[in-house]
């Protein structure tokens, strides 16, 4: 028995994968590559694997995490090779190897988000974010697991936001809290919307470049 992680891209048409529907596609990936997964006891038993931090649908992201356990011993070196012979395009497996830690010590996400404008950037636009998300309190409306309203600020789960414009875009490069609570980038359009409506973009793009612990480290 292994318990082992993998670290994988999530893009292009695969980012439309629901979280559930991204456990089957690897479910049938793990028979087809040969990789006998462990199930849990009882009644209904399932395989034991997770994403460590569930991508948002729409979003795309070049370090996703999803931990798992197999029923004989793994080293992990060529599963990744196995895997990507029989995985959907937009989805590729980079490594494969046993965890040194918790997925508890996942602190904060760094991503690229790119704000469209269709008619090009207003004037002043990377002034007006940057003063925006630099106050104490920013706070926005999400949806909760049970599909509430409630009002989030967002301001002090904001580690890093870097801005900068280029023809029709804007793009920032934001590290934000990961969990417990976590922000989902997106949300940076969100409050951009709401307190800056005239320079609300007509397009927004979210793709994770990095996990990192608390001290800054990359987390793998």
């Amino acid at each position: 028995m292994s318990k082992l992680r993998l670290l994988f891209i999530k893009e292009n048409q695969a980012s439309y994968i629901s979280h559930l529907d991204l456990m089957r596609t690897f479910q049938r990936a793990f028979l087809r590559a040969g990789v006998t997964l462990r199930h849990s006891q009882g009644f209904h038993p399932h395989p034991l694997l997770s994403v460590v931090l569930p991508l948002p649908v729409g979003q795309s992201s070049e370090c996703e995490l999803l931990d798992f356990e197999t029923e004989r011993d793994f080293g992990g070196a060529d599963v990744a090779e196995r895997l990507n012979a029989g995985l959907p395009a937009g989805l590729r497996a980079r490594a494969c190897y046993p965890p040194e830690r918790s997925a508890r010590a996942l602190a904060f996400v760094r991503a690229r988000v790119e704000l469209d404008y269709d008619g090009g950037v207003p004037a002043g636009t990377l002034d007006a974010l940057r003063e925006l998300f630099s106050r104490g309190e920013v706070p926005v409306e999400k949806r909760t697991k049970h599909k509430e309203l409630t009002e989030l600020n967002v301001a002090p789960l904001i580690r890093r936001l870097d801005w900068c414009e280029a023809k029709s875009l804007v793009t920032a490069d934001a590290v934000v809290a990961a969990q417990d609570p976590g922000l989902n980038p997106a949300l940076l359009g969100s409050a951009i919307a709401r307190h800056l409506p005239d320079l609300a973009p007509d397009f927004l793009r979210v793709r994770r470049l990095e996990l990192y612990d608390a001290e800054g480290k990359t987390f793998r």
